[in-house]
């Protein structure tokens, strides 16, 4: 019989179970990265045997992209956000490439390198990268047109310069997880080219 002091165990449906190990593996990719998913980290963060999170989870594939879309889609919702409380666009754009490069997301930096590598021997994820790359290319895309249709920017090809834009700020913040440039000069370098992609006036965006 078992003590009072004994912890008493609920019983989770399936649902719950599964909820329970995606919520895991999630905090585990914000504190340590996305290649500290494993079926043996996550059990012990539910607290549980890897058996039963196998039995619920049986792909630590499909784990692992539910954590890094759960995470991505997560900070392009906050900054849709952003986007849509901005009345100006050039002021959008020098707040959106300061709080991108500014190091205060280097935690989700970590995840999308992170998931560029391990994309290449997981199907799963590499699908759930591409597809949160196109959402983040239409959200830099939308920005760029609505600053043209407003006379704000000087674009032909939003869409290119989009594509474009979400590299440099990919590579800049990747090259931030080793310290290379601060964040003031990687936000300089990035407002002097961007000022001359969207054909606006030297220093608009360091204003």
């Amino acid at each position: 019989m078992p003590s009072k002091d004994s912890p008493v165990r609920t019983r989770l449906s399936g649902s719950e179970r599964r909820a329970q190990i995606s919520r895991a593996a999630e905090e585990l990719a914000r504190r340590q990265g996305l290649d500290a998913v494993t079926l043996r980290a996550v059990a012990a963060e539910v607290g549980v045997g890897s058996a039963l999170v196998a039995h619920h989870a049986p792909s630590m594939d499909e784990v692992v992209a539910d954590a890094f879309e759960a995470i991505v889609a997560a900070e392009l919702a906050d900054l849709e956000r952003l986007r849509d409380a901005h009345a100006d666009p050039v002021a959008l754009v020098r707040e959106l490439l300061g709080t991108l490069l500014d190091g205060s997301r280097s935690d989700v930096t970590l995840i999308w390198v992170q998931s560029w590598a391990l994309g290449g021997r997981n199907d799963t994820l590499a699908a759930r990268v591409r597809a949160q790359m196109d959402a983040w290319t239409d959200f830099l895309e939308d920005i760029v047109r609505r600053g043209t249709a407003a006379g704000r920017f000087r674009v032909e090809d939003a869409g290119a310069v989009a594509a474009q834009l979400l590299g440099m700020i990919d590579g800049l913040n990747a090259h931030a997880l080793v310290s290379w440039r601060d964040a003031a000069g990687r936000i300089a370098l990035m407002s002097t080219a961007l000022e001359a992609m969207l054909g606006l006036d030297a220093g608009d965006l360091s204003r």
